[in-house]
């Protein structure tokens, strides 16, 4: 089990790789850093060669995800996962209902019932399937689907 998901996609190019990388150039902010700002660009991140990083450059859900993948002759591949400093965030969101069931085991009292731990369970998978889980499907789906339109591509099924 994952603790955050990620999702793998191949696709096939419509046009040539030359073609790709220069439409990808185009439409991309060169940055080190994948961070959020302002621009008129699809993307913001690097890319060298054949091979590229990228974030979509929607300010407030852009940098949630973190695009990685190759564009090789006839095809490519892209893997897209939830961002460093998200991750970081959302692990301290994780660990909430342990703190919780920590506290209440510590300060002794009589409400004290082994269905906490159960319900503390419960939370962790709430939180990560139900609210990390949807927003990375929504948001990926979407970064994807901006990427598919800017560098003109067709996915391919498994």
């Amino acid at each position: 089990m994952n603790i955050f998901p990620t999702t793998e996609l191949k696709f096939s190019l419509v046009d040539n790789q030359k073609e790709t990388i220069e439409r990808l150039n185009r439409r991309t902010e060169h940055s080190d850093y994948l961070t959020s700002q302002f621009t008129d660009k699809s993307f913001r991140g690097t890319i060298n060669g054949s091979s590229f990083k990228i974030i979509s450059s929607t300010i407030g859900t852009g940098a949630f995800c973190v695009m990685t993948g190759e564009i090789l002759f006839k095809q490519g591949h892209v893997k897209v996962e939830i961002h460093n400093f998200f991750k970081f965030l959302l692990s301290i969101f994780l660990l909430f209902p342990i703190i919780g069931l920590i506290m209440i085991i510590n300060i002794e009292t009589e409400d004290f019932t082994p269905t906490l731990i159960l319900v503390a369970i419960g939370q962790i998978l709430i939180i990560r399937y139900v609210f990390i889980g949807l927003v990375f499907r929504f948001i990926s789906k979407s970064s994807l689907n901006r990427l598919r339109d800017v560098i003109d591509i067709e996915w391919i099924k498994n």
